[in-house]
C-alpha cells in the first residue's frame, strides 16, 4: 500500500485510503437495487469476499436487522478502517476527510457506530466516536 499523507503548512497532515476494489464496489451497487433481505445477503458476500472493504462494512451495518447488529459491523469496519489508515501512513492524528470518496467506507463506519452506540444506551462510546469524527473532518459529513 502506498503512504498517502499529505503534509500542509496550514495545519495537521491529511490521510487518503487506498481505493476499494473496484468489483467491491460494484457488487455493492449492484445490490442496492435489491429486496431488503436479498439485498442484506448480497452485502454479506460481498463482505465474506472483501473483508478489507470499509465500504462493504459500512453497508453492511446500514443493512443490520437490529442495532446491535449494526453495532458489531460498524465496529469492525472502524476497526478495519484504523488498520488501513495506519498502513497509508496515518499515525493517530491528522484529517481523513470526507471529501476523499475512499476515506468514505471507514467514516461511514465510525458514524454508524456512533449511532448504533447510541441506539444502544453506550452514550460515552457515542460521545467518543463523534469527537473522533470531528477531529478528523472539521468540516464534517457533506450534505
Amino acid at each position: 500500500m502506498s503512504q498517502s499523507v499529505n503534509l500542509s503548512a496550514s495545519g495537521p497532515p491529511e490521510t487518503v485510503l487506498d481505493p476499494e476494489p473496484a468489483d467491491a464496489l460494484e457488487r455493492l451497487a449492484a445490490a442496492e437495487d435489491l429486496p431488503d433481505e436479498e439485498r442484506r445477503r448480497a452485502v454479506a458476500a460481498v463482505v465474506a469476499d472483501h473483508p478489507r472493504c470499509l465500504h462493504a462494512w459500512a453497508a453492511l451495518g446500514d443493512e443490520a436487522r437490529d442495532q446491535v447488529e449494526a453495532y458489531a459491523a460498524y465496529r469492525v469496519g472502524y476497526h478495519r478502517g484504523l488498520d488501513r489508515l495506519r498502513a497509508n501512513g496515518w499515525r493517530g492524528s491528522g484529517y481523513v476527510r470526507w471529501v476523499h470518496p475512499q476515506n468514505t467506507g471507514f467514516l461511514r463506519s465510525l458514524d454508524g457506530l456512533r449511532r448504533a452506540a447510541e441506539a444502544i444506551g453506550e452514550a460515552d462510546e457515542a460521545e467518543r466516536c463523534a469527537q473522533f469524527l470531528a477531529q478528523l473532518d472539521p468540516a464534517g459529513r457533506p450534505a
